[in-house]
């Protein structure tokens, strides 16, 4: 698959570090205006670190993983070598490296934020990521900040391509809040831009709608199921929006998001999964 290929893998189950953040010690987000956040180790702050997770992923029975950026405790380019061999060894595709800051549409820090973002287009590279998911923008979807965004996609399309990776945004933040943006954006990216399709972003009335309109562009789905204070899963929900990714021939991995009340994010993940298997192997 070359990094401007459009199509995806086979449909699989993945998970997102961001489901197991509890489990991996309650790391802080961070930006590009943060000052070395980075421990410059792989401190073990929970109850495993990121370098064991591959293995109790595999024995989870998942083998594709996504990563938070703040969850890297190091850059170092060591830690990177080791971390990748680790997924290896275990036979766990890193199929995207999230980096879940920066907002190339600021006034302006823009090009700051360019800047910080294609430096970790670059750490997904050597991690060996399929993908790499960056925010479009969290400015309001004017035509000016949708011609912004455009271009520094397509900029930071250039840096994906140079390492191997392909460049995804996501149907969040204020940027690519309305399904009119999110085809904006993509008419004019030609094919170089992949949508991480997450339906826990979007409610309202108009929810199913707007989620069937940019279905067809998914090429990862980020699979979050709502849970109430009391732990109940809205199956409805649930169900409605995996259907909506079957209508759309969706091909590529759904990606369990928890972050359900209970702490216990491995029976969370388990729950989910149970709904979500039927559409992975119908």
């Amino acid at each position: 698959m070359t990094p401007t290929d459009k199509s995806t893998s086979p449909l699989r189950l993945s998970v997102s570090t961001w489901s197991l953040h509890r489990t991996l010690g309650d790391y802080s987000v961070y930006g590009p205006d943060a000052e070395n956040p980075l421990t410059g180790a792989a401190d073990k702050r929970g109850e495993i670190t990121l370098l064991e997770l591959p293995a109790r992923l595999a024995a989870f029975g998942i083998s594709t993983l996504e990563i938070c950026h703040f969850h890297l405790p190091s850059l170092d380019s060591g830690y990177l070598k080791e971390l990748r061999a680790t997924l290896e060894h275990e036979n766990v595709e890193l199929f995207s490296l999230l980096i879940d800051s920066g907002d190339i549409t600021h006034p302006e820090h823009g090009e700051r934020d360019q800047s910080w973002i294609n430096s970790w287009i670059e750490v997904a590279g050597q991690l060996g990521a399929k993908r790499s998911r960056v925010i479009a923008g969290k400015s309001s979807p004017t035509a000016e900040n949708l011609q912004i965004s455009v271009q520094r996609l397509r900029d930071l399309a250039n840096t994906a391509e140079a390492n191997g990776v392909r460049l995804m945004t996501e149907n969040w933040f204020g940027l690519l809040s309305q399904p009119v943006a999110v085809h904006t954006v993509f008419e004019q990216l030609n094919g170089r831009l992949g949508l991480c399709f997450d339906f826990g972003n979007w409610s309202g009335p108009t929810k199913y709608e707007a989620l069937t309109s940019i279905a067809p562009y998914a090429e990862s789905c980020h699979t979050k199921a709502h849970f109430s204070e009391n732990d109940e899963l809205d199956s409805d929900d649930y169900v409605r929006c995996l259907d909506i990714t079957r209508e759309a021939g969706f091909s590529g991995p759904y990606t369990l998001i928890y972050d359900g009340p209970n702490p216990d994010e491995w029976n969370g993940l388990s729950r989910e999964r149970q709904v979500v298997a039927p559409y992975v192997h119908a």
